[in-house]
């Protein structure tokens, strides 16, 4: 099975490569817009001529789309978000129409919910920012490309490698320029969130890869729990043997007041992939802390 993966140096497309890359006979090949990462892929491009081009000269049995912005303003946000996924489409309609096509989407998606009611796959999207519309619009260019193609809308990935613009990475770098005993400062951590692994993400993106006919177009990739975002911190806390101060004060971000609860009926995913979320939030944190914190040099 030959593989090809666009996002593959981002946080979930670095767990995704190693994830696939372990499927037995498979060949993955990275696609990008940076030099020497393997085929030359710019889905930003206003013409999917040069890309249907690649595709036909070496077709894929299937594509896996990790690529996306989560800022940089309005451009960089509708041009990856958005125009790359109706991009990458239009390529394959025309030049790998058979390809099984796997595309992440956000929970950011879905918008405001109400507590205590998960989200499911038919309920309303209303993203009430421009990442969620942007994401929004690339899952509607998907589904409707006539492909045989599926969306993980992916809730709140957590783990090793996590980046800084996440809370997740933003704390544990918060954590480590604090020291043992130093003084963290937060916003407001009140806003209940559905975390999953980055890798138990991988495991859905391989089995979408593999599994045998149409796929429902839409997935919820979540731990269908929701727990306060405080939990983030007193999770990195415990891995870091943090004895200082953490300091819960101002607002926190403007989606965390405008989505405070949200969680994923993740059903569909376990029917239809047999898919489910293996590993516990402890143990993300745990690893998350163990790849940034800076290593102690062993003695000569």
């Amino acid at each position: 099975m030959r593989i090809l993966l666009l996002g593959a140096t981002g946080f979930l497309g670095r767990h995704t490569a190693a994830r696939l890359r372990a499927l037995p006979g498979a060949r993955v090949c990275v696609a990008g817009r940076t030099p020497g990462t393997g085929l030359s892929v710019d889905l930003a491009a206003a013409d999917p001529g040069p890309l249907a081009a690649a595709l036909r000269a070496s077709p894929p049995d299937a594509v896996v789309n990790c690529a996306g912005a989560v800022g940089g303003g309005a451009v960089a946000l509708t041009a990856l978000n958005a125009r790359g996924p109706a991009v990458l489409c239009a390529a394959l309609a025309e030049a790998a129409p058979r390809a099984r096509f796997v595309h992440l989407g956000s929970a950011a998606e879905y918008g405001p919910a109400v507590a205590g009611r998960p989200a499911t796959e038919t309920g309303p999207a209303r993203p009430v920012g421009l990442y969620g519309a942007t994401k929004l619009a690339g899952t509607l260019a998907v589904t409707g490309a006539g492909l045989d193609a599926v969306v993980l809308r992916v809730f709140n990935p957590v783990g090793p490698g996590a980046p800084p613009a996440s809370l997740p990475g933003r704390l544990a770098a918060e954590l480590r320029r604090a020291g043992p005993e130093g003084v963290v400062r937060v916003g407001d951590l009140s806003a209940h969130r559905d975390f999953v692994d980055a890798r138990d993400v991988a495991e859905a993106v391989a089995r979408s890869v593999t599994a045998p006919g149409p796929l429902p177009p839409v997935l919820n990739i979540a731990s269908g729990r929701a727990r306060p975002s405080r939990h983030i911190a007193d999770g990195l806390i415990a891995a870091a043997g943090f004895r200082g101060r953490l300091e819960e004060d101002g607002d926190g971000s403007p989606r965390s007041a405008a989505v405070p609860w949200q969680q994923a009926d993740v059903s569909l995913a376990a029917r239809a992939l047999g898919w489910a979320p293996r590993l516990p939030l402890d143990r993300s944190l745990a690893d998350l802390w163990a790849e940034t914190h800076p290593r102690t040099a062993e003695p000569a």
